[in-house]
Parts: C-alpha cells; sequence; structure tokens
C-alpha cells in the first residue's frame, strides 16, 4: 500500500484528530479512518498499520505523546463572584456611620461593627483619602468589609453567626542593603545629610550609641561612622526606610562597633562585637538640653541663696515644656513639690540605684507614686519651679543612696547575648563586618581616581 504525502496533507486538513510526525521515519495515526490511494477519501474501517520503518524510542515517545487527546482550548466560563464590594471613598467630613448608613447599613450593625473587634474600632478614626470596600445582602446587612490601615496591611472582616472573624494580611517588604558613611566636620546631622541618610536613621544611629556618646558634648570634629541599613519597597517602590544592621563610629580615639541581633526569645536589639549589649540599664542624658548651666560639684555657690553648698546633681538648660525622660526603668517613689526643687520626681531602680529629677513644670499624665516606667518613657516636662533663675532641669544619680556625678558614673549594661548564644551570633556578627568592609572598599575605590 503507498501513500502520497499530499493526500495526507490532505487528510490533515479535514480530520483535526489526525497526528502526523515526521522525523527521520514517517509515523502515522489515523484515528479511525483511512485513506483510500486513489482520491484520498475517507471511509470508516478498522485502524490501518502502514508498513513503514520501525520508529527510533525517541520517536516512539513522541508518537506516545502525540496520541494524548488534545485539550479543549476554550476559555473556561466565568463563575460569578459571590460577593458584590461596593468601595467607599472617605471625602471630608465623612464619618464611618454616615457612609454605611447611606449605604442601607443600619446604626446598630455600625456599633456593632466597630465594637466587635479592636482592629475595627480603628475604622472609628478614618480619614479623607482612606477607602474601604464592604458587602451587604439583599436585607441591608453588612456581611464583609476589606480596608488597608497601611500599605502593607489589610483587615479582613466577615460576618459569622453573628459575630464578626477578623484577619490581617501582611505584605512583606522587600529589603534591600545600603551603606553610608561620613565624617564630621559640624554635627552629625549634617554628616547624615551629606551621607544621604535621613533625619530618622541619623536618630537610629545616635540612640545606638548613646549610652557610650554623649552627642551633644562628646562629638569631635574628625570623628566618623559607617552604618548599613535597609531600605523598603513594594513592587519596586522605595516606601520607606528599615532598621539600621550594623554600625560603627570613630569617637575622640575608641572605635565603637553594634550590630542588630534577634534573640532566640525574640528579643531585637543592638550588641557590640563580644556580644555585649550597646545598651545600658541607663542613659545618661534623660533630657534634650540646649547647656549645661550648672555641673556636679561639691562646692558651689547657689544663685539665689548666695551661699556655697554642695551641687548633687547635673543642670540642663531647655526651653519650658522640653520633655523629660526616665533615665532607666523603674517605680516612681515620690511626685509633688520638695522645697526648693520645686516638682520632683523620684524614680526607684531595683535594690541599688535611683534617680531625682527637679524644677519640673509638671508630670506627664499617668505619673504617680506607685506608678511603673520604663526607660525613655516621658515622665514629665522642664519648667522652673522652685528656687530657679530659668527653666531647666536638676538631675541627680543615686548609687545605695550616695551621690554620684551622672556625667562620669559607670553606667550597669543591659543582659548582652547568652553564652549557648555566642556561636550564632559571631557568625552573623562577621558576616556583616565583612559586608560593612566590602562596601566601604568599594566606596573608596569609587571615589578615587583609579579608573
Amino acid at each position: 500500500m503507498s501513500i502520497k504525502l499530499s493526500a495526507l496533507g490532505r487528510a490533515a486538513r479535514r480530520f483535526p484528530r489526525t497526528h502526523l510526525i515526521l522525523s527521520g521515519a514517517l509515523v502515522i495515526t489515523v484515528g479511525l479512518v483511512a485513506l483510500t490511494p486513489e482520491s484520498g477519501e475517507s471511509r470508516p474501517e478498522r485502524l490501518q498499520t502502514l508498513d513503514l520503518p520501525k520508529p527510533s524510542a525517541s520517536e516512539e515517545l513522541v508518537r506516545q505523546e502525540s496520541a494524548q487527546p488534545v485539550a479543549d482550548v476554550r476559555a473556561p466560563a466565568e463563575t460569578p463572584d459571590e460577593e458584590q464590594w461596593i468601595k467607599i471613598t472617605v471625602a471630608s467630613g465623612d464619618t464611618l456611620s454616615g457612609l454605611l448608613q447611606s449605604r442601607g447599613v443600619s446604626a446598630a450593625q455600625v456599633h456593632r461593627l466597630v465594637t466587635g473587634d479592636e482592629r475595627l474600632a480603628e475604622l472609628a478614626t478614618i480619614r479623607p483619602g482612606d477607602s474601604l470596600n464592604i458587602s451587604v445582602d439583599e436585607a441591608g446587612e453588612l456581611t464583609s468589609l476589606r480596608y488597608s490601615p497601611s500599605r502593607v496591611e489589610t483587615v479582613e472582616a466577615t460576618l459569622e453567626d453573628g459575630n464578626w472573624r477578623v484577619e490581617n494580611v501582611v505584605r512583606e517588604y522587600q529589603r534591600r542593603t545600603r551603606f553610608a558613611e561620613a565624617t564630621i566636620d559640624n554635627s552629625l546631622f549634617l554628616a547624615g545629610h551629606a551621607a544621604g541618610m535621613s533625619d530618622n536613621l541619623t536618630m537610629q544611629l545616635a540612640n545606638i550609641f548613646g549610652w557610650d556618646i554623649d552627642f551633644v558634648l562628646d562629638i569631635r570634629n574628625g570623628d566618623r561612622f559607617r552604618v548599613l541599613y535597609e531600605e523598603l519597597y513594594l513592587d519596586g517602590e522605595k516606601v520607606g526606610e528599615g532598621e539600621i544592621i550594623a554600625a560603627e563610629f570613630w569617637n575622640q580615639g575608641r572605635h565603637l562597633t553594634a550590630y542588630r541581633y534577634q534573640t532566640r526569645d525574640g528579643d531585637v536589639s543592638y550588641f557590640d562585637s563580644d556580644g555585649n549589649s550597646m545598651r545600658k540599664e541607663f542613659i545618661r542624658t534623660p533630657v534634650a538640653f540646649s547647656r549645661i548651666s550648672s555641673r556636679f560639684s561639691t562646692g558651689r555657690k547657689h544663685p539665689i541663696l548666695n551661699k556655697v553648698r554642695a551641687h548633687n546633681g547635673i543642670d540642663y538648660a531647655a526651653p519650658s515644656g522640653t520633655p523629660i525622660k526616665a533615665a532607666g526603668k523603674g517605680k516612681v517613689i515620690f511626685a509633688g513639690v520638695k522645697g526648693g526643687y520645686g516638682n520632683v520626681l523620684i524614680l526607684k531602680h531595683g535594690q541599688r540605684y535611683s534617680t531625682l529629677y527637679a524644677h519640673m513644670r509638671g508630670f506627664a499624665k499617668g505619673i504617680r507614686v506607685g506608678s511603673r516606667v520604663n526607660q525613655s518613657q516621658t515622665i514629665g516636662y522642664v519648667g522652673a519651679s522652685g528656687l530657679a533663675t530659668g527653666p531647666h532641669l536638676h538631675y541627680e544619680f543615686r548609687i545605695d543612696g550616695v551621690h554620684r556625678n551622672p556625667q562620669t558614673v559607670p553606667l550597669p549594661k543591659a543582659s548582652g547575648i547568652a553564652s549557648s548564644e555566642k556561636p550564632q551570633f559571631r557568625l552573623q556578627s562577621s558576616r556583616l563586618a565583612a559586608q560593612m568592609t566590602m562596601f566601604a572598599e568599594a566606596a573608596t575605590l569609587a571615589s578615587s581616581n583609579v579608573f
């Protein structure tokens, strides 16, 4: 039996289910039809096996794959959305209650919504430009709600058996590591700007080393720093800055290093290369001051009483109303008026340490005897109460009841890396140190005239 290729071509056009494969030897499968050699017309009969060369193994595989039924390439029918979402954009003067009630939702349903979960309670503070999507059934019952408090977070709420089930969906930022370095010839913030750092990043840097460096009194021209930090991206667009992950600071001949590390307990902090915490149990300066108006002294002449008497603390001059921070975590043991000190707050820190804050204008909300405070929490405000010639904070530091100079007293460190975690920390800090060196060398090369 002979067959012409032109006839096969016509057959392929007439019978879409026919599979033709030409690869060295000819393999032909013709469904359940055969071709007459004379006319090329088809007629039903048994499947014919043509006497052709035996296919190779690879050709047999192609034949088997080609013999599979052809998939239906028609697009699947669209499934109608079970919920019809209504998008609402908040305009100036809009309230959540007004927006929902205008869509048929009753006031009782709005109340049940905002009291159903603390995350939904935030809806009461929506602002112009915010948007949310809601779904309301035929009876006017609010059944679903979706809104985004931020670009990375979406809150989805569904009414189930009369109660709101709330889920948070959080997108992950894409994080990119960046490097910055600068030499200080005027101020830390100007150096940060010159290195392309935001004020927020510069403040992070100051907070990391703030227990070891007084950034008002200790900074000198020629001090320098290096920083590795993260930039945050969403869909390829930069949306902010993350945390500093490693930093170095050279201050008056001292070389300080800090690495960000998350412990097995989930705590995140900064540690030096030996695994010691950068954080101290106390901050050195509890207020943002403009100058030191009076230092620690055993024989200072009082400016108002005109008598020589010990000055057992440091006076930090600052504008009235400047926030005063707790030097360390502790408990309020006195809050009131104390003679020439005016408004005074005394904190107890464990068994041995206490701090005193005097001449305050007033105390922060919630601060009273027995209150517990955290380090750097605002406890009051600078004033000039008592015997004071101007607004300032008088700050005292005591160990076992004995006054010590707040500027020079050795401050106890917070807990460092546990021994069991030291190997993992050393591995991570070594990688960050190597990365810092690589970036620094690349920056040096780029700024040179080698090329």
